[in-house]
């Protein structure tokens, strides 16, 4: 599950939030499978899609991350839950999207399928009222 500011986001859900302020992000990966994975490392791209093909990735003057866009897991234990948290901080106004992605390494074999399709988050920064 991936959390913006609170709320569960899939493809279809676009949260809101406004410039200057920082903005709680939540990853939640739960192992299903009967082995513990890891370790492995996940880390957040944020773009802007322009809708033609087209995505810019040159984002580090409108957005920038409290703490790391990387995060760094040990193991997730069979059946249990791993959440990890972080910040975004937006500085101008648009649409931004946050690709969430594994580092590849040799132990990716070993990830449960599902957390290679996580959806890209759409977020809105908005001028504060």
């Amino acid at each position: 599950d991936i959390l913006v500011d609170g709320k569960l986001c899939d493809c279809d859900v676009v949260v809101n939030c406004k410039v200057g302020d920082p903005i709680p992000l939540e990853v939640k990966l739960t192992n299903w499978s009967k082995h513990s994975v890891g370790p492995f490392a996940l880390t957040m791209t944020p773009y802007q899609d322009y809708q033609n093909g087209v995505h810019n990735y040159e984002l580090q003057d409108a957005i920038t991350f409290v703490g790391s866009n990387t995060f760094y897991i040990d193991s997730v234990k069979p059946t249990k839950d791993s959440v990890y948290f972080g910040a975004l901080l937006f500085l101008y106004t648009g649409d931004f999207y946050l690709n969430i992605k594994f580092h590849e390494d040799n132990c990716s074999r070993d990830l449960p399928l599902s957390w290679f399709c996580l959806p890209s988050v759409h977020i809105r920064a908005m001028e504060p009222m």
